[in-house]
């Protein structure tokens, strides 16, 4: 595994300019309500797991949430000229979709151990509909390695034309609800058994997200959503 984990030196200085000029654009561009701030575990390590409608998704949860995440974002948006540039500027880690990539789980688990919480969308990539969608088994294998909190994330209104509809004046509505931190139950110490069950623990995050959701976008976890007791 990567000996620890340290944030890029350039990224100290860029990441916090970044999400402010962003949050600015947001909120000039449509309104943004963020509920459930006291069930964020400031101050330690916790993945912050989302459902992933659109572009707009990661963003929004990044400048909105009351502490700076780390995060991922696939490496083809990087070569984008804006989007690209602003991710490079938060310090966003590359990902190649749908590959296994060791090095890639080895810094994710380095930066959890080093005390960082960190934000991931289960799913793998847009859904580009507001129906999630099936969670990658790959989010399963970090989530039981990882050994952290996972704080649930309903993300509300981040349709792809939001950028269109706040430059026509209609100023969109955004929601971000957070959820309480569930606590994972432990990996099986079987390896067959553990591989099984990482499929199970990804789908169970994101039947809490489920339950933070309006129906219409619980797709194929319409039926498991977990809602508190």
């Amino acid at each position: 595994m990567t000996e620890g984990y340290h944030l890029p030196a350039h990224v100290r200085f860029t990441r916090r300019p970044v999400v402010a000029a962003v949050r600015a654009i947001f909120k000039l561009l449509g309104r943004v309500t963020v509920t459930g701030r006291e069930n964020v575990p400031l101050g330690q390590a916790y993945i912050a797991a989302l459902n992933h409608v659109s572009i707009i998704d990661p963003p929004a949860a990044l400048c909105f949430w009351p502490e700076l995440l780390e995060a991922i974002g696939a490496v083809d948006v990087f070569d984008k000229p804006v989007q690209g540039q602003l991710l490079k500027l938060y310090g966003t880690i590359p990902v190649h979709r749908g590959e296994y990539d060791r090095a890639l789980i080895d810094k994710v688990l380095a930066l959890l151990a080093a005390g960082r919480p960190m934000m991931i969308a289960p799913e793998g990539g847009r859904s580009h509909v507001k129906a999630m969608r099936r969670a990658k088994p790959g989010v399963g294998f970090i989530l039981q390695k990882a050994n952290v909190p996972v704080v649930p994330v309903g993300m509300v209104g981040t349709s792809g034309d939001f950028l269109k509809r706040g430059l026509r004046g209609e100023r969109p509505s955004i929601e971000i609800r957070i959820g309480k931190p569930i606590q994972l139950p432990p990996a099986p110490a079987d390896p067959a058994a553990r591989r099984a069950a990482r499929q199970q623990i990804a789908d169970l995050v994101m039947s809490h997200i489920a339950s933070l959701l309006p129906e219409e976008y619980r797709g194929v976890y319409a039926e498991s959503a977990v809602f508190p007791a």
